[in-house]
């Protein structure tokens, strides 16, 4: 083994309990997303963030925080070195409501150590991540070790509501990203180079207002003339027809686009939000939802839009877009009266992430973690959507890896300490191989 990997695992190995502690502090502090849920001391982001810079301060990072949405802050910290080979670790520090605290066992933010486990919300997702990139860099320091290239932690906000925290982060005029960032993920010891893309669209699909009484005037046969009155066009009864066209679709999508990381059928359309009334609000939406005695003339549909590691946004864009006008064009109403389409919902767009397999990141990780940890490591592809895709939208490489545990998102949330450790000299091990050793 290499004198300065060994240096460094032997530090992480002596100090196991630094990284174990680090996350029970941070899991002390309740840092609930705000987005979810609010109330005394149950938002405290900036504690957290507090917390971290007097971890990284005396490693001698160059601090930086700024609020990246009111009264939540980002902090990074520097290292210096070249760009070329340049490093960041990331995680965030925003976590889910605890949601029945009856069903817990134990206190949800008390961080015990039991049963070889940190207990706590944020403890696996993903607190414990972030502390084991920090207890990695601050081992390589105490090691005595000086890298080539600059090594940066990133502690960001809102990634349980969009990843507007790390959105802010890459898009910070003046801020240097990287060459490569690993993100701390739970990914259970698993390597994970690759996750789709995701946005909201919404969808609008118009209509002709009228009396619900004369419905009948619009479905069934009448004589024209100068005395019958104009029909309406139920936009609700539209939105039907177009959610059955869109079914048929996405499962043309899913069948078409596949990737060999990630599980058949992943790129899905789902209807996951839908309005209909009489009239146009000043927020696009239905202004009357509460009298069926109109016939509606607005429906609005949000769609949750996944689309795959190797596709384009522009050309999932236009396929789409494709599809709307080919459904409007078979309606005589439609085609006078097309859908509208309203893209990035909100401002939540994940970008693509598809790192090579053979990437050097990727098999550093891949090369380590299969050395270090017990279970054996697999390359495969996440499913859902992560601040990775941020990074990977501004041109950094990432990889997601992270330690192993249970109850994410649900109760008795906990992290795995064997992980913890192994998560840590696997990062720490990666940020020699791609910031290289000073000679």
């Amino acid at each position: 083994m290499d004198k300065h990997l060994k240096a460094v695992l032997d530090v992480i190995e002596a100090e196991r309990d630094h990284v174990v502690a680090l996350t029970q502090d941070l899991v002390r502090i309740p840092s609930v997303n705000p987005k979810f849920q609010t109330r005394e001391g149950l938002n405290c982001e900036a504690d957290v963030q507090t917390r971290i810079e007097e971890e990284l301060r005396p490693l001698g990072f160059d601090l930086d925080r700024w609020d990246a949405l009111e009264d939540r802050p980002n902090v990074t910290g520097d290292l210096p070195g070249s760009e070329e080979h340049s490093m960041i670790l990331c995680g965030h520090i925003d976590v889910v409501p605890v949601g029945n605290q009856d069903a817990w066992d134990r206190d949800p933010f008390g961080g015990q150590l039991e049963d070889g486990r940190v207990w706590g919300r944020g403890a696996v997702d993903m607190k414990g991540g972030l502390a084991a990139c920090i207890s990695a860099a601050r081992a390589i320091r105490k090691a005595g070790i000086e890298l080539e290239g600059r090594l940066s932690i990133h502690s960001v906000v809102d990634e349980e509501a969009g990843g507007f925290g790390a959105m802010d982060l890459v898009n910070r005029g003046g801020l240097k990203l990287a060459k490569h960032a690993i993100v701390a993920e739970p990914t259970w010891g698993n390597v994970i180079p690759t996750e789709g893309g995701l946005t909201w669209a919404k969808v609008t699909i118009f209509g002709k207002q009228a009396h619900a009484g004369w419905r009948y005037n619009s479905i069934w046969p009448q004589h024209d003339g100068p005395t019958r009155l104009e029909p309406g066009v139920n936009a609700i009864e539209l939105a039907n027809r177009f959610l059955s066209a869109l079914r048929d679709f996405e499962s043309s999508r899913c069948r078409l686009n596949n990737h060999p990381l990630l599980p058949a059928g992943l790129a899905t359309i789902n209807p996951g939000m839908i309005m209909g009334g009489a009239g146009m609000d000043h927020d696009g939406n239905p202004a009357v939802m509460t009298n069926a005695a109109i016939i509606p003339d607005v429906a609005t549909i949000v769609l949750d839009y996944k689309f795959m590691p190797q596709e384009d946004f522009a050309d999932v864009q236009r396929e789409f877009e494709d599809f709307v006008a080919h459904f409007a064009a078979m309606d005589p109403w439609m085609r006078d009266n097309p859908p509208k389409i309203e893209w990035d919902l909100w401002g939540l767009n994940f970008p693509p992430m598809n790192t090579p397999v053979d990437h050097k990141l990727t098999k550093s990780i891949l090369s380590h973690a299969t050395e270090i940890q017990r279970a054996s490591p697999i390359i495969k592809g996440m499913e859902g959507v992560t601040d990775a895709a941020h990074y990977a939208g501004k041109g950094v490489v990432p990889i997601i890896y992270g330690p192993a545990g249970n109850g994410f998102h649900g109760d008795n949330e906990c992290v795995e300490v064997d992980s913890l450790i192994e998560t840590t000299k696997v990062i720490a091990a990666t940020v020699l191989d791609m910031c290289r050793v000073k000679p």
